[in-house]
């Protein structure tokens, strides 16, 4: 567990090292950062320059011009970090500080605007030098202001600056302990974090994808989302003005049921939305709940599956939201375009229980009104019972009495669909029985999921695979 400082002894602590050298970029919301070091004291050790290119031709000037002129971007933040490195390995002689370790701190930031109906956001980050003769790290995040006043905001991303340029040199060996301490003396209420990424020699070994799910775990954000190759992407460039068609699962492992149900259920969503696939954004999602269902959660499983996923080209997002409806009004604070959900009977009859929406002083029909908003559609993949071998479609599944006029409505107004195109044949395929005989090594599994699946599941031991078994085991 690392020791909590306060900014201002962060900031004397790196004053005071003689090894680290470096500069300050930031734009958009002042010099809140460097003053930190400014007013510690011993800054003059360590800061070579602090700048702010407010005016948008002089840091076109500097850095170069942006397309479309959007400056708060990942891209831009990037440029003024290996710019601003660039200039101090140019102009500082390694010959005369010879054990000193270069590093640039950027930010490019909006904060709330003047009517208070953007909250403000903007990149962070740092490339640094975790030994003198290392090749540079970075490490960029992306942050949502939450404060209503645009002073609060300012005072919060020097706060936050401070963390990340401490935590750069300190923690860059646990980058655990270097997220967390990302928030000291910053209260999450006021900010969030939703991107994060760490590259370079001293995070060789380091998963961004373990790191977005940190952000999760730790309540720093409620979602992630990283691509087929594993890469994390900022939500709003994924889902802004995007139609979003959804699947929900544990995926442990993903099955035959589970791509049948997400590609009959989009095929329906693409028809009745009147949209193409490059249009829409097609996400599977995993929900901290199904990560803990056997406990605390498991990181190997974790990648176990999203490899997988990757492996078959989805687009993975990691949420907190438990209830379908927080979601949607997730995915609907990015888009006004379509939405669509598939999903199986056993989630929808979750969805009609009324024990999940106690909290909400409107109970279930105010988690309806949020769930159910501009046209979202339900397409629901049928069941089939193993025991009595009943088939439950959305005609046929039963509601709690009380809410069967509702269900009706729902269903009457064709939000609730059922997805008419599957294969008969993959009803019969349960994922609890698949994880049984992968563990006890079982043949007769690898059918049922799909191409190339149960070949990585062996090749890596996914799921407890072993090549020894025991019959006795899965009785």
């Amino acid at each position: 567990m690392y020791q909590k400082l306060t900014p201002k002894q962060k900031a004397l602590t790196i004053n005071l090292d003689p090894t680290i050298y470096g500069t300050f970029a930031e734009i958009g919301a002042g010099q809140e950062t460097v003053r930190h070091f400014f007013r510690a004291g011993g800054a003059s050790g360590t800061i070579a320059k602090a700048m702010s290119a407010y005016d948008k031709d002089f840091s076109d000037a500097i850095y170069g011009k942006e397309v479309k002129n959007r400056y708060v971007t990942q891209n831009r933040l990037r440029k003024m970090l290996r710019y601003e490195v660039a200039l101090i390995e140019e102009r500082i002689s390694r010959e005369n500080h010879p054990n000193r370790k270069y590093f640039s701190y950027a930010n490019t930031v909006t904060t709330i605007n003047f009517d208070k109906t953007v909250k403000g956001h903007g990149w962070v980050g740092i490339r640094f030098q975790a030994n003198e003769n290392e090749d540079y790290n970075e490490i960029v995040i992306h942050v949502k202001f939450k404060e209503n006043d645009a002073t609060l905001q300012q005072e919060t991303l020097g706060n936050l600056g401070v963390n990340l340029i401490f935590g750069a040199f300190h923690y860059y060996d646990n980058p655990r302990n270097l997220i967390e301490s990302l928030y000291d003396d910053v209260a999450k209420d006021n900010l969030e974090i939703d991107m994060i990424d760490f590259s370079g020699p001293a995070f060789t070994y380091v998963d961004n994808r373990l790191m977005s799910l940190q952000l999760v775990k730790n309540g720093m954000t409620d979602a992630v989302i990283f691509n087929s190759e594993g890469n994390n992407m900022l939500p709003a460039d994924v889902l802004y003005k995007k139609n979003i068609f959804a699947v929900r699962g544990s995926f442990r492992p993903v099955t035959k049921v589970n791509i049948d149900m997400l590609k009959n259920g989009l095929d329906m969503f693409l028809k009745d939305a009147i949209c193409t696939t490059d249009e829409t954004e097609v996400l599977i999602e995993i929900t901290i709940s199904n990560l803990r269902a056997d406990g605390d959660i498991d990181e190997r499983d974790f990648l176990d599956r999203v490899d997988i996923l990757g492996k078959l080209g989805y687009t993975v997002i990691i949420s907190n939201y438990s209830e379908y409806y927080r979601l949607i009004d997730y995915f609907a604070s990015y888009t006004n375009g379509n939405i669509g959900v598939a999903m199986g009977v056993n989630n929808l009859l979750m969805v009609f229980d009324e024990r999940y929406y106690t909290d909400l002083s409107g109970g279930i029909l105010e988690a309806f009104g949020k769930f159910f908003r501009n046209g979202m559609r339900v397409y629901l993949y049928p069941y089939k019972d193993p025991e009595t071998h009943e088939l439950l479609d959305s005609s046929t599944l039963k509601v709690e009495e009380n809410l069967k006029e509702l269900y009706k409505y729902f269903k009457h107004n064709e939000r609730i669909v059922d997805i008419t195109n599957y294969n008969p044949e993959f009803l019969e395929i349960y994922s609890r029985d698949i994880l049984k005989k992968i563990a006890c090594n079982i043949k007769g599994w690898e059918t049922q999921v799909p191409e190339g699946v149960a070949e990585m599941i062996k090749e890596r031991g996914m799921f407890g695979y072993k090549e020894e078994f025991s019959l006795k085991q899965f009785s």
